[in-house]
């Protein structure tokens, strides 16, 4: 169980999912691992916030557990969707914790936003990656298909065909020597917020399946989560694996810690 949470699901204000999904990760497998690496190196956080003055435990986090994969990545997809749908139909913000990238999709396919927000050394904006649809690297077009529109911070890397797809209207790459003066500026808009954990430099989060140099610090993520955070109706945090001695999932666990507390300080 995450720490500091303890809430029934029938008083739950956040539901956290565990979704160990390791398919299509192309590089360092090991995402399977994440959301439990996640939870145990989020056993040393203080339960007080200071910038909030709040208290994790008082927050309302019911632990679902993990749903393990199946053999069929799009059944896997759907039946995770279903149970997403299922929290938020509850009034629980659907919490995330992958697992390769592509899980990313059931949130957003469950919660239907307007714009989807993503930290990511990757633009994910691939049709296919190595014949598969629902690889990792696809997980930003899927997102366009629900969404209005994507916002990619701390993109640096891509094909060719990804950048010229980035260009159009629909979608905003901030690169990441710009994401610590980016301002969100959403209206009643509904957002969903996913963190793939190699946004951050790799020597802040080797433990990753897709390293990717030139990245962005955790006080630049952090920031981001709590500035987008409020708005928010659904958030993940992905490709997180076992390859370091835990400096990965200690951020992850930060991170979605800070989202929980700038999102219910809105409440």
């Amino acid at each position: 169980m995450l720490p500091g949470a303890g809430a029934d699901r029938e008083a739950a204000d956040y539901a956290l999912v565990g979704a160990p999904l390791d398919a299509s990760t192309s590089f360092r497998p090991g995402a399977r691992f994440g959301p439990r690496r996640v939870r145990q190196f989020g056993q040393q956080f203080d339960d007080y916030d200071h910038r909030t003055d709040q208290h994790f435990t008082d927050c309302s986090v019911y632990d679902h557990g993990d749903i393990g994969p199946t053999a069929d990545v799009a059944e896997y997809l759907t039946y995770l969707q279903g149970t997403l749908s299922d929290f938020n139909s509850e009034g629980a913000v659907p919490l995330i914790v992958g697992g390769e990238h592509t899980v990313s999709v059931a949130g957003v396919r469950a919660l239907d936003p307007d714009v989807f927000v993503c930290l990511d050394a990757h633009l994910d904006l691939r049709e296919s990656y190595a014949g598969d649809e629902n690889s990792h690297a696809t997980v930003t077009r899927h997102a366009l298909s629900v969404a209005d529109e994507a916002i990619v911070l701390g993109a640096r890397t891509g094909s060719e065909a990804e950048w010229d797809r980035a260009n159009e209207a629909d979608v905003t790459v901030v690169p990441p020597e710009d994401v610590a003066d980016w301002t969100p500026a959403f209206d009643d808009e509904r957002v969903y917020l996913s963190v793939d954990i190699d946004a951050a430099d790799p020597g802040f989060a080797p433990g990753t399946g897709t390293p990717e140099p030139f990245g962005l610090e955790p006080r630049e993520m952090h920031d981001v989560v709590r500035a987008v955070a409020p708005q928010a109706v659904g958030f993940d945090v992905v490709e997180v694996n076992d390859r370091d001695d835990g400096q990965t999932a200690t951020l992850a666990a930060k991170l979605l810690r800070a989202f929980v507390f700038a999102n219910a300080d809105q409440r």
